[in-house]
């Protein structure tokens, strides 16, 4: 696996790094990127948290310096996007403001996503924090939302009729169903856990759910992704069974070598749980489905 990662040190061609991990600190390899070369970023960078992280420590700053530690990076992909790309930058209530201001700096914001991590831990003297945001920018004023790949597929509990005939809803064997178009609130996403095969030991592991109704909506196939934090690499991953093309950066080897096997288990496997038919699946509603 460690053959295969790939470190800069020169500017580079798209296709020199096209499908690869970078194993670098993000901002040292942003640098030698090409550029006009990339369809989509998307960015989950350390939250503004003080925790101790595979052997490293990480102090939370005030807002307004996480604010400056975003612009350090995020900067330096301006000349990377394409005209017409789109940006996805993930955070949670303490850094979604930076992130916002950040971003906003560059680019053009267009929504604020919210998601239901559905895990969490309670609380007794505060909320139970079990969202996060993931804010959507965009380069230009011209860009791809294909919003007929992202429908959700909802349980119908009230089936209204009308002439004695379904109204936007049908029937099938598991029950009663409709499409709905997609909002900026996601309870349908489920947080990886020991028994899903895209679970890993990453403590911070976005669902594949998630990055897969962001590459269907915001590219389209055969499009590159960049994803400078990309942990175990679900973004790369999740990129493969879509047919787009990925460059991940990941200063951590560990991680690396694991989004490295799950590249080649996605070669054998192109599932995504929750998402069957072309659309994606309320959560628990979903039935198995061979396409």
């Amino acid at each position: 696996m460690r053959k295969r990662l790939v470190r800069l040190s020169a500017q580079v061609p798209l296709k020199a790094v096209r499908d690869r991990t970078i194993c670098q600190d993000a901002p040292a390899a942003l640098q030698y990127l090409p550029d006009n070369s990339f369809d989509l970023l998307f960015a989950d960078p350390p939250y503004n948290l003080s925790k101790a992280f595979n052997g490293r420590r990480f102090q939370s700053l005030t807002l307004e310096g996480y604010e400056e530690w975003l612009d350090r990076w995020l900067g330096q992909t301006v000349r990377l996007l394409k005209p017409d790309a789109s940006v996805y930058i993930c955070g949670d209530w303490r850094s979604s403001a930076a992130i916002h201001r950040a971003g906003s700096k560059y680019f053009q914001a267009r929504n604020r996503i919210t998601w239901e991590r559905e895990k969490g831990r309670g609380a007794r003297a505060n909320w139970k924090n079990c969202s996060e945001d993931i804010w959507f920018f965009t380069v230009s004023d011209t860009y791809t939302f294909n919003t007929e790949a992202v429908m959700l597929k909802r349980r119908v509990l009230a089936p209204y009729t009308e002439n004695g005939q379904p109204k936007k809803w049908q029937a099938e064997e598991a029950g009663r169903f409709r499409l709905t178009h997609p909002s900026n609130l996601w309870t349908d996403v489920t947080v990886p856990f020991w028994s899903m095969p895209e679970n890993t030991s990453h403590p911070t592991q976005k669902p594949e759910k998630l990055l897969a109704k962001i590459i269907l909506a915001s590219t389209s196939a055969g499009d590159v992704i960049l994803d400078p934090f990309a942990g175990s690499g679900t973004t790369a991953v999740v990129a493969r069974k879509l047919q787009r093309h990925h460059v991940s950066i990941e200063r951590d080897k560990h991680y690396c070598c694991l989004a490295e096997k799950r590249l080649e288990q996605a070669a054998r496997e192109p599932a995504i749980q929750g998402y069957a038919g072309g659309v994606f699946w309320e959560r628990n509603t979903f039935r198995q489905m061979k396409k």
